[in-house]
């Protein structure tokens, strides 16, 4: 057992963890912070995908030990009133959900936390960046048409 300390979405955390257990199953087991969702487990679907020191990672892939005095941001932080349930959505969250761009909810949270990502690096996409910015999350659901357009309304609203 190692001790960890980390922040996750802007609060100090400490905690005792074998170095190998995946940051992906600290999050959901040990800090109950199920938004981040286990897709594959291989690193393919892009479902537990956090920020980690601002870079895009799958959750799945990172040990513990590799997350000490790391900086996570997790779905739950992204909006700003994280812990009241029923607070406002992210402006991304919003326009997946009046773009239909969610359905199962197994994607959802890495495809946001990727659509922030491009939106950081590309605010007006082009519908290949697009593409190239959410490859590596799958969705099984919607066929993508929904979720590219819900990334083209929060392009063209300006949110990032």
């Amino acid at each position: 057992m190692t001790v960890i300390a980390l922040t996750i979405n802007g609060q100090p955390v400490t905690l005792t963890a074998p170095p190998i257990k995946r940051l992906l199953d600290v999050l959901r087991e040990d800090l109950h912070l199920t938004g981040t969702k286990e897709g594959c487990g291989e690193g393919e679907c892009g479902s537990c995908s956090v920020f980690m020191n601002g870079d895009l990672v799958n959750s799945c892939l990172v040990p513990i030990l590799q997350a000490d005095g790391a900086s996570i941001l997790t779905i739950e932080g992204l909006a700003p009133s994280a812990l009241a349930p029923d607070g406002p959505l992210h402006p991304i969250q919003q326009c997946f959900l009046e773009s239909g761009g969610a359905q199962c909810g197994i994607c959802t949270p890495g495809m946001v936390l990727a659509t922030r990502h491009l939106l950081q690096k590309h605010p007006r996409p082009t519908l290949l960046q697009i593409q190239e910015g959410l490859a590596g999350n799958l969705c099984r659901c919607t066929g993508y048409k929904r979720i590219f357009d819900a990334v083209e309304s929060c392009a063209l609203k300006s949110h990032a």
